[in-house]
């Protein structure tokens, strides 16, 4: 292993792993010893196995305050989605695994489909700094974005409000489903959200490293063995090779 990639991502001897865990898809519960279990834990411990470091796992509550930190010595690297507003404080490996993003409309909606959202008077609830929130922000440009504090806030968002739309992961929107008599989940997506690991910039050896480590557990199956490790077939799929 090159030195300069260890000095790089463990430049304190361990490597420390910046974990979202607000996604219930990628941390899907807890260890023994109390650290955050999952799919992407489960990625930054095998990235830590591979340079022969120890790992340290810090919760984040949300995508965005990984992106906050970037560069505060506060990780080494982030797992969360990667979007062209993050991508300007961090550099990305292509996906190791894909969500899907769509709306719920409420009962009696006359939106049919995903392209009928994108229109005046339509308001969308939503977390903004999420990674399908930042496709929104990049994307919509007629109806109105209604943000919200989280996946929670955006529910009740949308019920309290009576919003048209609540834009969510699939996954999620099908527990909401379950909440509301008559509502409906449009078919296909508007993005899929694609969950990869960051670094901090400047961190060639590092991110190079790293770049390969993802696409060699996408092809050699490690990414869909913790896909079922973990009880996420279904919800969660592997991403294609860059």
């Amino acid at each position: 292993m090159s030195q300069d990639v260890i000095a790089e991502l463990a430049p304190t001897g361990v490597l420390r792993a910046g974990i979202n865990m607000s996604n219930f898809l990628l941390v899907t519960g807890e260890t023994p010893d109390g650290d955050p279990d999952g799919v992407s834990p489960d990625m930054a411990r095998a990235i830590g196995e591979r340079l022969g470091v120890p790992v340290q796992l810090i919760p984040f509550k949300s995508p965005a305050e990984i992106a906050d930190s970037a560069g505060k010595n506060i990780w080494d690297i982030g797992n969360i989605g990667a979007e062209p507003q993050r991508a300007q404080v961090m550099e990305f490996t292509a996906a190791y695994v894909e969500i899907e993003a769509t709306y719920l409309v409420p009962a009696g909606s006359p939106i049919q489909s995903i392209d009928e959202v994108d229109r005046e008077g339509v308001r969308i609830a939503n977390p903004p700094r999420s990674a399908y929130g930042l496709w929104l922000a990049n994307n919509i440009k007629h109806a109105t974005l209604v943000p919200a504090d989280g996946l929670a806030g955006s529910f009740e968002l949308f019920v309290n409000d009576k919003l048209e739309a609540l834009a969510g992961l699939r996954p999620g929107l099908v527990s909401d489903l379950e909440k509301l008599p008559g509502a409906r989940i449009l078919d296909g997506q508007f993005s899929a959200v694609q969950q990869a690991v960051g670094t901090n910039k400047g961190n060639d050896a590092g991110f190079a490293f790293v770049r390969d480590f993802v696409e060699e557990a996408k092809a050699s199956g490690f990414v869909a063995s913790l896909i079922e490790k973990h009880g996420v077939v279904g919800r969660l799929s592997v991403a294609p090779s860059a």
